[in-house]
């Protein structure tokens, strides 16, 4: 199976590059700007015929959550229009189609695990850009399903665990946020449930489908942050603090525990417990 790995330079992509090795029936085309610009329809299409594409896990995303607010134009083109091409593409050539979505298009306010037909109701303008590619899938009748992950981290690029052991390296107190609960996931995880759903399955969805995917257990940022620089021998205080101690221009979900039963039960996965996945990526970053 040729499968097209979009925003292959960002954390899940390089982590679906890392375990690539592991799955010798698929052919991966990894691609990311300047490559192939996927809000560019005509481009993408013909990129996939050309390359005989059967398969696409949408990896493609712009993340600047803060920068969201002022940048929504650019947001929506990546995180929505973007979508819809890829949808449009995957439903004229017959092909299977993964896109990664996010907790933020919830509000957080819930009080127990978010199911994945729970209502949204983003907070900000990466929730929105990000829901409404959503909804250019749910209105398909292609082979396609969303998957909604968390708080993610990898040994690649930027992201929260790398910058606590940085800051923790360089200062004596942290201050952290532990008002907003959620749960770690390790993006090597995530790559392997995406690749292992495709492996399994001859037709993922027929319409479209949505499903929640995060390491198992939860923390609060404070939480997560303790055990990171605990596990890494790290001497460093850490005070927990309130959300409004630490204003941004983006509002955050309170509460962002996603309810993974659906994608277990579905695709049979077994999903590892988020400290757990914790001490693996230290064991990479830290060889």
């Amino acid at each position: 199976m040729n499968i097209l790995i979009t925003g292959a330079n960002g954390q899940l992509g390089s982590e679906i590059r890392h375990v690539a090795a592991s799955y010798p029936t698929f052919d991966f085309v990894y691609v990311d700007l300047p490559e192939l610009d996927i809000t560019d329809e005509e481009a993408l299409s013909a990129f996939a015929r050309t390359n005989e594409i059967q398969a696409i896990v949408n990896c493609a995303a712009y993340t600047a959550v803060d920068k969201s607010e002022n940048e929504i134009d650019v947001a929506r083109k990546v995180n929505a229009d973007a979508v819809g091409n890829l949808v449009r593409v995957a439903e004229s050539l017959s092909l299977k189609l993964i896109h990664i979505s996010t907790d933020y298009v919830f509000d957080g306010s819930a009080h127990i695990p978010y199911n994945v037909n729970d209502p949204v109701s983003p907070l900000g303008a990466y929730g929105v850009t990000k829901r409404e590619g959503e909804e250019h899938i749910l209105k398909t009748s292609a082979d396609a399903i969303i998957i909604r992950t968390a708080w993610l981290y990898s040994a690649y690029g930027n992201n929260f665990v790398k910058t606590m052991l940085r800051l923790g390296c360089e200062r004596d107190t942290l201050n952290v946020i532990y008002d907003q609960i959620g749960s770690p996931t390790y993006a090597h995880d995530l790559a392997v449930a995406c690749l292992d759903i495709l492996a399994a399955v001859t037709v993922i969805s027929s319409g479209g489908k949505v499903y929640h995917y995060t390491n198992e257990g939860v923390a609060s940022w404070y939480d997560f942050t303790k055990a990171i620089l605990e596990k890494a021998g790290i001497e460093c205080r850490v005070n927990p603090i309130e959300t409004k101690d630490y204003p941004t221009p983006a509002k955050r979900p309170h509460y962002s525990v996603l309810n993974k039963i659906a994608i277990k039960e579905q695709f049979g996965l077994s999903i590892p417990y988020w400290r757990d996945s914790l001490d693996a990526c230290l064991k990479r970053l830290l060889a």
